[in-house]
């Protein structure tokens, strides 16, 4: 073969990796326009009246998800099954995206932290990496530090919103969290700095914690914790 046989060969390898890509970033981008969407609607639980209307907004959310789940079964098509990392940075940030609004929603019907499992199948895509397309650990992660941080800014707006009982079970629940992330050993520098954001989300729910505590709410939190959540 010659030289140039040689390079039209590989302009065509390009070109085949290039349309690739380009069909990726068009279902990316309708991903990220159904997440934006997502989190404006979540958005509204920080405001005064939205505390009553959360079951309301995370039913409108669960109905996103099932666009989502659509996107995906899309986005599935466009790459060989077994190329998931070569092309995952295009997707990458708006599946941790996806992985924070999927835990928040779980977050505020159950209060509790949704597993890896859950989200994938929240999301339609597969846990285990064997099975295709999956969702990564280092993304589920990260998702869950987003939400960390999303639930520091709800401990003050609950607050302002009159609801004390709340701070003291976000602060539970940040504990936790933070104690299951000190089990981990984390190599991926990008995640690493984010887990060191979550001290600062401890530190802000402590002192929304203290604040009603020297303010005598706690005691008023306590008494009503066995109420409506």
């Amino acid at each position: 073969m010659s030289v140039s046989a040689m390079f039209v060969a590989l302009q065509g390898a390009l070109t085949a990796d290039q349309d690739i890509r380009e069909e990726i970033r068009k279902v990316v981008q309708a991903l990220e326009q159904t997440a934006r969407e997502m989190l404006t609607l979540l958005q509204g639980v920080h405001q005064g009246a939205g505390f009553q209307d959360i079951p309301k907004k995370c039913q409108k959310a669960r109905e996103h998800f099932g666009t989502v789940r659509t996107q995906m079964e899309s986005l599935k098509t466009k790459f060989p099954a077994d190329q998931y990392y070569r092309f995952h940075e295009h997707w990458r940030f708006v599946l941790q995206r996806l992985v924070f609004l999927a835990s928040f929603v779980v977050y505020l019907e159950t209060e509790t932290l949704v597993t890896r499992e859950a989200v994938a199948e929240i999301l339609g895509i597969e846990a285990d990496r064997e099975r295709g397309f999956h969702l990564d650990i280092e993304d589920y992660l990260s998702g869950v530090l987003t939400l960390a941080s999303e639930l520091a800014r709800l401990a003050v707006n609950s607050v302002t919103a009159g609801d004390y009982s709340r701070p003291l079970r976000i602060s539970t629940f940040i504990n936790e969290l933070d104690s299951g992330f000190r089990l981990l050993n984390l190599k991926n520098d990008s995640l690493r700095k984010r887990y060191d954001g979550l001290k600062y989300d401890v530190k802000k729910i402590e002192e929304v914690v203290y604040d009603l505590s020297i303010r005598g709410l706690n005691k008023e939190a306590t008494g009503g914790v066995g109420g409506e959540k």
